[in-house]
């Protein structure tokens, strides 16, 4: 690298460190901050050398980056942004903080997607979903489509594996050929994970008709856009790949949507050639992501922790959910969006029956959404006066970003 890449790199990982050892956080912001300050082109200085995979969408970015690192690790070290700081500055401390490695996988926040291919050159990217997320400072869905789109005719180098079930990123991933430019689409691969959450692609990003699905199947009513055949799909409790193959894959990680993460591991890894039969022992050593899953004894009972940030991501974690004392909590900072209404896409009646707490800066409007979704539930202070209200046993707690680490801190910060 050049020289002031080096220094910027070297004092990218010290500020970092210093982060870490005041308890200000884990560093994966600040260093890369610090380091693009001194440098601009870091992170692409950085990336320069490895092979890369970059993981992107509205939902399951963080888990199917720890999942795709571990298989990607039959190959050799690899360098990734393990605590979800997705930006650009993520990106570089992460990088920084490696070393040099052959490998990295880097979740990116979808709306910087195309930036980060510029800087990155990347092997592979995965395109996971798209769906409404903070309404107010997030884009329309089919506009992020429409961004994906635009970056990938830029890139037709670069390999894309992608969700056949979202209309959305199947659009996206199927830029049209400009024979006239010599512009070709990108070679696509093709999984099969499941949308549960339909309420963003009724309607055609191509011609604006209606969207019609059956069973696995959907297409538009009013042009060709239609599911196209997925090469990697999730059947019973594991993945079939592309040869026909089925392999068991065993996670320590609730819920039907993250065996759909672990296909997408599989997929990702496959283009470096990481055969699935070697990679797919290596997904169950994932225990928990940034805090998300992890299970914590205290004060005799055994809180789990489940993040969830749009109404997409809360009807999964009812799914990953047992039938025990929930609370939910809910903030509306920065970095979670000021504007709650999107609580009203959720339907909470999955927790009809159980007990209910709500706490949060927030809990308010919460209660408003439990009231009319007819789920009786108990308003709670603090984080502790949710423990001492439940009986010892299960707590699962759902909370969204900013809620999430609050509680995560309560808990020393646990991963």
């Amino acid at each position: 690298m050049p020289l002031r890449a080096k220094v910027a790199s070297s004092v990218s990982r010290t500020a970092a460190a210093l982060s870490r050892a005041a308890g200000r956080g884990d560093g994966s912001v600040i260093g890369g901050w610090i380091g693009l300050k001194i440098d601009p082109d870091l992170l692409a200085h950085l990336s320069a050398g490895r092979a890369i995979a970059l993981v992107s969408g509205t939902n399951g970015k963080t888990t199917t980056t720890r999942l795709t690192a571990a298989a990607v690790g039959v190959l050799g070290r690899v360098a990734t942004n393990s605590f979800g700081a997705n930006m650009p500055t993520g990106h570089t401390s992460a990088l920084a903080k490696a070393g040099s490695t052959p490998y990295a996988v880097l979740e990116v926040d979808e709306h910087y997607l195309a930036q980060v291919l510029e800087s990155t050159e990347p092997h592979v990217v995965a395109l996971l979903n798209l769906s409404r997320d903070q309404l107010d400072r997030a884009k329309e869905v089919a506009m992020m489509a429409q961004l994906w789109r635009a970056a990938l005719v830029r890139h037709t180098n670069v390999r894309v594996v992608a969700n056949a079930d979202d209309p959305m990123v199947v659009w996206a991933a199927t830029p049209p050929a400009d024979p006239a430019s010599g512009i070709n689409p990108p070679h696509v691969t093709w999984f099969s994970a499941g949308q549960r959450w339909h309420d963003d692609s009724w309607v055609c990003p191509e011609c604006g008709s209606t969207i019609q699905r059956s069973g696995d199947q959907w297409w538009c009513t009013g042009c060709a856009l239609r599911r196209p055949e997925p090469q990697w799909v999730v059947e019973d409790e594991g993945v079939l790949d592309p040869t026909g193959a089925w392999h068991k894959v065993s996670l320590q990680l609730p819920g039907k949507v993250n065996l759909g993460n672990a296909a997408t591991a599989l997929a990702v890894a496959a283009e470096f050639g990481v055969r699935p039969v070697d990679a797919v022992s290596r997904l169950g050593i994932v225990t928990s992501v940034a805090g998300r899953y992890a299970q914590v004894e205290k004060d005799g009972r055994n809180i789990r922790l489940l993040l969830a940030k749009n109404p997409a991501s809360w009807l999964e974690a009812f799914d990953m959910a047992d039938e025990a004392p929930t609370l939910l909590s809910i903030n509306a900072r920065d970095p979670d969006g000021l504007d709650t209404s999107w609580l009203f896409d959720v339907d909470f009646a999955p927790l009809r029956g159980r007990q209910v707490l709500i706490t949060g800066d927030r809990a308010y409007d919460l209660a408003v959404r439990l009231d009319v979704n007819d789920v009786p539930f108990q308003h709670v202070r603090t984080f502790s006066d949710a423990i001492r209200s439940v009986p010892p046993g299960r707590l699962e707690v759902i909370a969204n970003y900013t809620a999430f680490q609050d509680i995560r801190a309560e808990l020393d910060r646990v991963n």
